[in-house]
């Protein structure tokens, strides 16, 4: 008896968990994602600053998977869907075009970096989005220090030593803060020639205060957290350029040699495989089933949905996710046997949080705020628990009961991604 083939596209938060709620389904599940491994992006902004290595916050899809033997795993990048043959198009490592048909398809293909329409500032202000940028930015990182340490002449070390982060959501106050703690703490004892501890770090947004998605008084405790570990927080100036040697705000010129864009995302562009209705950022509006209007055989979910709840777009964050792609799962299994299908998709909304520096966070759900201690080790306790693997769990409360308690880094490693060149000597010339 031939089964049904479901096709997930992304090993995220919501890709896996659809495969994981079909782990019952008798049923072929083929999940493809262009990397390896499964990321835990709530923690890449501490790979960037050395706290953890990468291979902390990132699991083989096929080891998480292992069990689950209705599960085939594909290495490739989706590059189209054609809805009306039921196939996806899919290019691997030595193949192009590759059409694998299905009967269901889950879409879960996330986001990347949005520069509003400036796409020449990528070039010079790296986004945050996979473990690549997470190495990219932590060499960029220490290499500045290097640098300071090697130049001879002092008036250059303000400009190396300037770090600029362009946008004051989650992401943006949490890589700031983090900065600050590893160049005051981890770093001032390690240099001869430099203060680590003089490093200028600046969070520039349009936004009228940090952390948008929480409350004002939250917000302002958020800001003063920040000030207090000595980042200039720039708020209500748009950034007008961004090149080599600096930023534009606001009609001021900041130098710095290091910019790291913390701003805005971009849906994947399942919308435009699918030729179907999206909102003004990209993302397919879909049904409240999560399933394409005239498609009910393909659900989005995720980053690259569109649907509102209670009159409010839902966010882009990975409990989200996780719940459409629950949700998804379920509703599919119940196709397939027959049985009652779930009702209409809804967020359960278990609140926000962010951490501002070393034991300190700000809390934030349904009436409850709280900022401090308490919510930085709830902000602990919650992200331990959702790291895919349980030794990553044991690996990376070890790391950050150690650098609590030390202020040393799990790895501050300046990695290229290729060999050094081969020294010439007078024979080879």
């Amino acid at each position: 008896m031939l089964q049904t083939k479901i096709i997930i596209v992304g090993g995220g938060f919501g890709g896996l968990a659809a495969a994981k709620a079909l782990r019952k389904t008798r049923a072929q599940i083929v999940l493809i994602d262009r990397t390896n491994h499964h990321l835990f992006q709530p923690l890449l902004y501490q790979v960037a600053t050395s706290v953890l290595a990468p291979g902390q916050i990132a699991s083989p899809i096929r080891g998480i998977l292992k069990s689950q033997k209705n599960v085939t795993v594909v290495l490739g990048e989706v590059t189209g869907v054609d809805k009306d043959a039921k196939c996806v198009i899919v290019r691997d490592v030595d193949r192009e075009a590759v059409r694998l048909p299905y009967e269901y398809l889950i879409l879960a293909t996330g986001a990347t970096h949005s520069y509003f329409g400036h796409s020449e500032f990528e070039e010079f202000a790296p986004g945050l989005k996979s473990l690549a940028d997470a190495v990219a930015i932590r060499n960029k990182i220490l290499h500045a220090f290097e640098q300071a340490e090697a130049e001879e002449d002092p008036s250059n070390h303000r400009d190396l030593l300037t770090f600029i982060l362009v946008g004051a959501g989650p992401t943006g106050v949490e890589m700031a803060s983090a900065i600050a703690i590893l160049v005051r703490s981890t770093l001032k004892s390690e240099f001869r020639r430099i203060d680590p501890g003089s490093a200028r770090i600046v969070l520039v947004d349009m936004a009228p205060r940090v952390l948008p998605p929480f409350s004002e008084d939250l917000s302002a405790a958020a800001k003063q957290r920040l000030e207090k570990l000595g980042v200039e927080v720039c708020l209500g100036q748009s950034v007008d350029h961004i090149d080599s040697d600096g930023v534009v705000v606001g009609g001021v010129r900041i130098p710095s040699k290091t910019v790291i864009w913390t701003a805005g995302v971009s849906p994947s562009p399942a919308g435009k495989w699918l030729e179907v209705e999206t909102d003004r950022a990209g993302r397919v509006r879909v049904q409240n089933d999560l399933t394409v209007p005239g498609h009910p055989e393909i659900l989005v979910v995720g980053d690259t949905t569109s649907l509102d709840q209670n009159g409010k777009l839902l966010p882009g964050v990975a409990q989200v996710a996780i719940q459409q792609g629950r949700y998804a799962g379920k509703l599919i299994h119940s196709r397939l046997l027959g049985t009652s299908r779930p009702g209409p998709f809804h967020y359960f909304d278990k609140g926000n949080m962010a951490v501002v520096g070393k034991g300190f966070a700000v809390l934030q759900t349904g009436k409850i705020k709280m900022s401090g201690f308490a919510p930085w080790l709830a902000w602990a306790a919650v992200h331990l628990q959702f790291l895919a693997q349980s030794s990553l769990r044991v690996s990376v409360f070890l790391q950050w009961v150690w650098t609590y308690l030390t202020g040393q880094r799990g790895s501050r490693l300046i990695v290229n991604h290729h060999g050094p060149e081969p020294v010439r000597t007078a024979v080879d010339g």
